[in-house]
Order: C-alpha cells, then sequence, then structure tokens
C-alpha cells in the first residue's frame, strides 16, 4: 500500500510541476491552455480526491488505533479537507474561463498558485512525517488488514496506468510529449 501511495505522488509531483509552469506562463502574459489546466484538477479531484486521499484517511485511522498513546495530531483529514476546498474553488474558476466570462489572469494565477503551494506542502508533509511513522509502527499483518480493508477504494489510475482508459487522454499525450 505504501508503495502504491508514494508512486501516486511521484504522479502527482508530475502534474503539479506541469500546473507551476502554466501559473508562471500566465503570470508572464502568456498564453496557456486551460483545458489542460482543468484536465489536471479535474483528474486530482477525482483520483486524488476519491481515492487516493481516502485510503490514506483509512491507513491512518487505523494507524491511530493501533498506537493511541500518539499524540499525533489529526492533520491529514484537515490537510485533505483544505486540498478538497482549493481544488474546488479553483476549478469554479477554470470554469468561469472556460464559460467565457472574464476572469482576470491574476486571479487563476494566483488560485494556481496556492493550489500548488498547498498540494507540494501536503507532499512533502506525509512523506516526510507520516509515512515514515506508519512504516515503522505498522507490521506486515498490520498492512494486509489495512490492504483488505482499502480494497473497496482502490480504483485503477485513470491517467497513470496501463488500462485504455480514454478519460484524460488529451492530458496523457501532453505528457508524454513534455517527458521527451
Amino acid at each position: 500500500m505504501l508503495a502504491r501511495l508514494h508512486n501516486d505522488h511521484k504522479h502527482i509531483a508530475i502534474l503539479l510541476k506541469l500546473l507551476h509552469n502554466k501559473q508562471q506562463r500566465l503570470e508572464n502574459s502568456e498564453a496557456i491552455n486551460f483545458n489542460l489546466i482543468r484536465d489536471i484538477v479535474e483528474y486530482m479531484q477525482c483520483y486524488a480526491e476519491h481515492s487516493h486521499h481516502p485510503l490514506e484517511d483509512l491507513i491512518n485511522d487505523y494507524y491511530l488505533q493501533q498506537h493511541p498513546e500518539e499524540a499525533i495530531q489529526r492533520q491529514l483529514g484537515k490537510e485533505h479537507t483544505v486540498l478538497i476546498e482549493c481544488s474546488s474553488q479553483l476549478m469554479t474558476t477554470l470554469n468561469l474561463i472556460l464559460s467565457d466570462v472574464p476572469v482576470q489572469n491574476e486571479v487563476l494565477s494566483d488560485a494556481l498558485r496556492e493550489y500548488v503551494t498547498i498540494q507540494k506542502e501536503h507532499l512533502i508533509y506525509e512523506e516526510a512525517e507520516l509515512f515514515p511513522k506508519w512504516k515503522a509502527g505498522m507490521s506486515d499483518e498490520d498492512w494486509k488488514i489495512v490492504e483488505t480493508q482499502c480494497q473497496e477504494r482502490l480504483i485503477s489510475d485513470p491517467l497513470f496506468s496501463d488500462d485504455d482508459n480514454a478519460l484524460f487522454e488529451e492530458l496523457r499525450e501532453y505528457i508524454a510529449k513534455a517527458e521527451e
């Protein structure tokens, strides 16, 4: 499970780099593809918010049940809530733009910068603090129990899997070109 979460983080980092680049271009008054940005945020909403984060929440809840003596703050759930709110606000702005409603470039640029910053800080928190605690504090048996509990939340990554999923085809092609 932890390897899957690490792998998801690598993929999310790729998308955050793309968003950061788009934000920089927007800040420099350069043309950008708003549909591409929307696709990235939509992916984050449909995969990260509905599968990846719930898995982390489930693992964290299990960990806290096994280690009630640890005074771990409920930071993970709070951060996931903030990420949902931030992506929702960003998607609203993008939908306005794509519906030809005038929105100042600065508004979208600020929203993108905030979104990328919050996402990066969240990844750092999980990778540096949370995942090491889980790894050290859970046995192989614990991980088997957690994996069984996670089965209904496990979905195939619609962007980075080898499935023949056409949902994010344009974004997949863009990433492939960017990596060349």
